[in-house]
């Protein structure tokens, strides 16, 4: 499980490629603007005027679905009908006069940011003589929850927080780009000492500007966000009338790790955050920077850092909340591009399958395509240390070599499995984990951190309870002592062991031998729900394996032909982020889909990103994208449009050093990208690696063979008393697998949580128009 600590291994095996980067900026931005089909919110008329529609009165909620509103505010349109003069218009939200909210602003639209709506449903009405309309919006408190379901107890907020949900007003402040190019980043400006070497920049608009940034920094759902622009000090800014260097688009940046907190924790920015922390200075430019330089708005969330907050839900709440927070404070938006590398891929991607319309585009890198099917390979290879690890757990006569551990995990070498497990699967998974926001253990004091005897009902630091509301509690007649001491039942366990024959490709290949492949099958064990080792197989709650899969805690690329997605990645030495993540989710995609025309994924030679510039140039290849299916005018779905408006050029490649180029299309280049295996896929499971918890059919005398070889009798009956409730049928989904349902909430209709979630209602043509221009508007409803 891409784990909640950064990996120093990383970044000292990166260290000598990186001194000899690049330090030279990407090419200079395109100095002209290039005309769109439709603004942000449809054709504005000619020489001034008044916006008009042909049909009835209608109002529309521009920031958010008007069912997810939070913290009060809404940027709303009504839209006049022919013959209605905006002063006879009459705005009432319940029984409160908003009209002076309202005006028409400079595109001819009717457009108002109401303010101090109650928390739960209002009801906003726009009357003018002959027409109506009317719009039920339900307002969520700033400090949220909107559709995660009930909060995490015990949580520490800043020191500063006026409320119980952490709420601190925003505050701002401004930053600068130095014109000295080894002088990287962003710099604190100074108003009354402005330096001499502000850099200037040409937007994607052909806007030229000091290079000077406005940087918000708030709170919302009891954690940090940020957003950052191009500013003009002493300049107005209204989300109608945005400064005219900003070219109303959004970059969402994601940090790498898999962990869990009970408190605020600072947003990432840099490209590879959470998992290259290890080095101080990045010695080429974050694609951050490149993104403010064009004009982009920057935005990021700390629960979004699934480092900090292992949920797939809570990182694509604090997404949409911050997103709501941009459209009502600086103006709607064209398209949003989110990036990251490691946990930052999931987050993006989990985000993208299971509340399609928040990203239109992906920058992935160091990829995974989730935290539950990484996981299942984390846990096994935990288990595998714990065999091969302990020679005198071994059989008499049975000796591992360091090969053969490799090829049963599938991979070069074992390191690899002590990465994982060391630098991530333990920290996430480990309940007494001295996990950020918590405190040291005091006997009966539920405030402080777990232990299963002295405070059982303490907070724990597990990812799986971190996932609750997601996967449901552990049932009753599970318990263990320490749940029965608590009074509940802990995150459920969302992946199962039995069945699975390990090693069994090595066994048929000869790399091991009938005894070091009964042994193994009969030690191995599995895992309690405080990840303790148990002599018995870990069989899984099948109530929370169903929730992973429904709930998009295991990602299927079911829902996700409407974003476009560029991946980047490179060979991993052994630091458990194998370049055959990616081809998971390639293999998901093309399954759930029937191609992946709108995924393109590129491999270089520097370990795990590719290309030191690769994140820069992902993110201009991707605007570039994103801008061609925006001023696509033909009436064709979008999934059709992400496809074909594939610039020319962009396309899968592979690049290697000289003398190495041919690799590329040789059959060692499955070695090469280290696109290697997995425990699982090594006992015959699915190339996908999506199958956490397989069926199970009777054990056959065919299975296990070695060499063409069958097993003795001895060996056979020994195989059968260790598989008596049969071996994994791989030829038939896994038990709950199957898609992920869009837009789920995980708050119940009279309070408490809705464990694996209910359905929100469909949203509407018309909902959060403000989160993308017209041609990506579809998606929303999925």
């Amino acid at each position: 499980m891409p784990g909640s600590r950064s990996l120093a291994p990383s970044a000292v095996a990166l260290a000598v490629v990186l001194v000899a980067a690049l330090l030279v900026p990407l090419g200079a931005s395109s100095a002209t603007a290039r005309p769109v089909y439709g603004s942000v919110t449809g054709e504005v008329p000619r020489g001034g005027g008044v916006v008009r529609t042909e049909g009835p009165m209608r109002i529309r909620v521009l920031s958010n679905r008007p069912d997810l509103i939070s913290g009060g505010d809404a940027l709303v349109e009504v839209e006049l009908p022919r013959g209605v003069r905006p002063r006879q218009v009459r705005v009432r939200a319940g029984k409160r006069n908003v009209t002076q909210r309202f005006a028409v602003r400079r595109d001819g639209r009717y457009v108002g940011l109401v303010r101090g709506l109650r928390l739960g449903r209002t009801v906003l009405t726009a009357r003018a003589p002959g027409h109506a309309a009317r719009q039920v919006v339900v307002n969520h408190r700033s400090g949220g929850p909107v559709f995660s379901g009930p909060q995490t107890r015990h949580y520490r907020c800043q020191e500063g927080a006026r409320t119980a949900r952490c709420h601190q007003p925003a505050t701002y402040k401004l930053l600068y780009k130095s014109s000295n190019p080894l002088r990287l980043g962003l710099h604190p400006y100074d108003r009354k000492r402005p330096p001499r070497d502000v850099a200037t920049t040409t937007t994607d608009r052909g806007v030229r500007v000091p290079f000077i940034v406005r940087q918000e920094e708030g709170f919302q759902n009891r954690d940090r966000y940020t957003i950052l622009t191009l500013w003009q000090p002493g300049k107005k800014w209204r989300p109608w009338a945005p400064q005219k260097q900003w070219n109303r688009k959004l970059l969402v940046t994601h940090g790498g790790g898999c962990g869990a907190s009970h408190g605020p924790d600072e947003p990432p920015l840099a490209d590879y955050a959470g998992t290259f922390d290890a080095i101080p200075v990045s010695p080429v430019e974050n694609s951050y920077v490149t993104a403010l330089g064009r004009g982009f708005a920057v935005m990021s969330a700390a629960l979004a850092n699934t480092g900090h907050n292992c949920n797939a839900v809570l990182n694509a709440e604090a997404v949409m909340m911050a997103k709501e927070r941009v459209v009502e404070r600086y103006g709607e938006l064209r398209y949003t591009i989110g990036t990251g590398c490691s946990g930052g891929s999931i987050a993006q991607q989990t985000t993208a399958n299971a509340y399609p319309g928040i990203y239109q585009g992906l920058i992935t890198t160091c990829s995974y395509p989730d935290v539950l099917t990484a996981g299942a390979q984390f846990a096994d290879y935990h288990l595998l240390r714990q065999y091969f690890e302990s020679p005198a757990r071994w059989r008499p006569g049975v000796v591992w070599l360091p090969h053969q551990m490799a090829a049963v995990e599938g991979h070069l070498t074992h390191l690899n499995a002590i990465v994982a497990d060391e630098g991530l699967f333990k920290s996430a998974l480990n309940p007494q984990d001295d996990c950020p926001g918590t405190v040291a253990t005091v006997t009966g004091d539920p405030s402080t951190r777990y232990h299963p005897t002295r405070n059982p009902g303490g907070v724990r630091c597990s990812v799986l309870d971190l996932m609750i509301n997601q996967l449901g509690p552990r049932p009753k007649a599970t318990w263990t002592p320490a749940e029965k001491r608590a009074g509940r039942g802990f995150g459920g366990i969302p992946f199962s062991n039995t069945g699975i024959m390990y090693g069994l490709n090595a066994l048929r290949s000869g790399l091991i031998t009938p005894e070091h492949f009964l042994d193994l099958n009969a030690k191995i064990g599995g895992l309690d729900v405080d990840s303790q080792r148990t002599d018995r197989r870990t069989r899984g709650n099948r109530a929370a394996i169903r929730r992973a899969y429904r709930t998009g805690l295991i990602n299927e690329m079911t829902n996700m032909s409407e974003v476009a997605i560029i991946n980047h990645g490179g060979p991993d030495p052994g630091l458990a982020h194998d370049y055959a993540h990616a081809f998971w989710a390639h293999e998901r995609l093309k399954r759930a889909q029937g191609h992946t025309g709108n995924r393109v994924m590129w491999f270089g030679a520097v370990p795990l990103i590719g290309d030191l510039t690769w994140a820069r140039e992902a993110f201009v290849k991707m605007d570039e994208w994103l801008e061609e299916v925006e001023a696509d005018p033909n009436t064709i779905p979008l999934a059709r449009k992400i496809v074909t408006n594939k610039p020319r050029g962009l396309r899968d490649r592979c690049v290697l050093p000289t003398g190495a180029a041919a690799l590329c299309t040789l059959p060692l280049m499955n070695l090469v990208q280290t696109n290697l295996s997995t425990p699982r896929q090594e006992a015959g499971g699915p190339v996908a690696n999506d199958n956490v918890a397989c069926r199970k059919r009777p054990l056959r005398r065919g299975d296990a063979t070695f060499l063409g070889l069958g097993l003795t009798s001895g060996q056979w009956d020994r195989l059968g008393a260790v598989f008596a409730g049969g071996v994994c049928d791989w030829g038939k989904p896994g038990v709950g697998q199957g898609p992920t349902t869009t837009w789920l909430t995980y708050a119940g209709k009279r309070g408490g949580a809705a464990y694996g979630g209910r359905k929100l209602p469909r949203a509407r043509s018309w909902d959060a128009r403000g989160w993308s221009s017209v041609n990506f508007a579809e998606a929303l409803r999925r």
